[in-house]
């Protein structure tokens, strides 16, 4: 509940940014809705399965701070995909988050919806890491107990 309140102050305080600027896309902007749930889904899924590797594996945690910087990065946050040079581009696709991420730039950079088709994959990838995260953790819940 925290972060969800601490989600919408930083959300409303954007949108009234957008507003102020003139910026603010219209009614494109409620297609952030959709990708906001798939992006959830796929943080809940990766989440809870990482969560449960680290009971068992402890260096699963440590491990994932350094890949979470390098994911970063070789996300386009604060670069635009054509900075990348040609041969690094085609490597985008293994990326989950770059097709999110270029979805919230059509909405709220280009006022445009986002190409519904590139979320498929990210979407089947989160509704399959939920699904092994509920696995995962009905599997091992007692045995968590005991290691923690």
């Amino acid at each position: 509940l925290n972060a969800l309140l601490n989600f919408a102050i930083i959300s409303a305080l954007f949108l009234a940014f957008l507003l102020v600027a003139g910026l603010f896309p219209g009614w494109v902007a409620l297609a952030a809705l959709p990708v906001l749930v798939i992006q959830v889904l796929f943080s809940i899924g990766l989440g809870v399965t990482l969560g449960v590797f680290n009971v068992f594996f402890r260096d699963v945690g440590q491990l994932f701070g350094v890949v979470i910087n390098f994911w970063f990065w070789f996300t386009p946050i604060v670069y635009p995909v054509s900075a990348l040079p040609p041969w690094l581009s085609p490597w985008l696709v293994l990326n989950p988050m770059a097709p999110l991420i270029g979805a919230y730039q059509d909405i709220f950079v280009r006022g445009q919806l986002p190409a519904w088709g590139s979320l498929a994959p990210i979407l089947v990838l989160a509704l399959v890491l939920c699904g092994l995260a509920a696995v995962l953790f009905r599997r091992h819940a007692g045995e968590m107990v005991d290691e923690l």
